[in-house]
């Protein structure tokens, strides 16, 4: 058996191919250079893993416009199925259960299953960011509520204001559905942000951005 064909080998790779598969999915699409950095892996060993997820269908390059007098550069981005691996939850429960909503009840059915949701988590983040001493912290709380539940949230600031980003939204199915889920989202914000900021939605995956992203700006 070669070295490379080993158990533990085997399972260095697998888990080398799910960490390229993470940062396309957090950072966007990236070159082979820019994965083996921040792998820190050898640009072989970086190339090789790259043509494996290729090969799989994980991921497909993309020529990039260039940046100044620069040329196009090709970086990788996920293809629908390695976007799958990354859970909706109850995915097709949910539309089941939307679609059986709007056959019983109308879309006034549907309003009040968002506005019932929309009271609940105002609630429960409200409480929680209560907690903050400062807008950062508040931004703090509510960026780990919504990482706990499955967002891939983290927070960035910008100058005066935080950036809160998600790079996966486990209710994407709902959402596509009913864009009340949304609507209410940047409200149940708003609100557990309180008279410290103020927050708008500046990325939305809805409309065919690679991700979510909500500016809170300092009152």
């Amino acid at each position: 058996m070669l070295a490379t064909d080993s158990p533990d080998a085997a399972r260095n790779n697998g888990a080398t191919a799910e960490r390229i598969l993470f940062l396309l999915k957090t950072r966007g699409p990236l070159k082979t250079a820019d994965l083996g950095a921040m792998l820190d892996i050898t640009p072989e060993a970086a190339r090789q893993q790259v043509q494996k997820l290729v090969d799989g269908a994980m991921i497909v390059g993309c020529l990039m416009p260039p940046v100044g007098a620069g040329r196009p550069s090709q970086k990788w981005v996920l293809t629908d199925a390695a976007q799958a691996r990354f859970p909706n939850t109850h995915a097709q429960l949910t539309a089941q259960l939307i679609d059986s909503i709007k056959l019983i009840y109308g879309n006034e059915g549907i309003d009040k299953v968002v506005e019932s949701m929309e009271l609940a988590n105002t609630r429960e983040y409200v409480a929680a960011c209560e907690q903050g001493r400062n807008l950062q912290e508040k931004v703090q709380v509510l960026v780990a509520i919504r990482d706990s539940a499955g967002y891939m949230a983290s927070m960035e600031a910008e100058g005066e204001n935080w950036l809160i980003i998600e790079n996966h939204c486990p209710i994407c199915v709902a959402a596509q559905q009913c864009q009340g889920f949304c609507r209410a989202e940047l409200q149940v914000f708003q609100a557990a942000i309180g008279d410290s900021g103020q927050v708008e939605r500046t990325e939305h995956m809805i409309t065919g951005s690679r991700r979510c992203v909500y500016r809170v700006t300092p009152a």
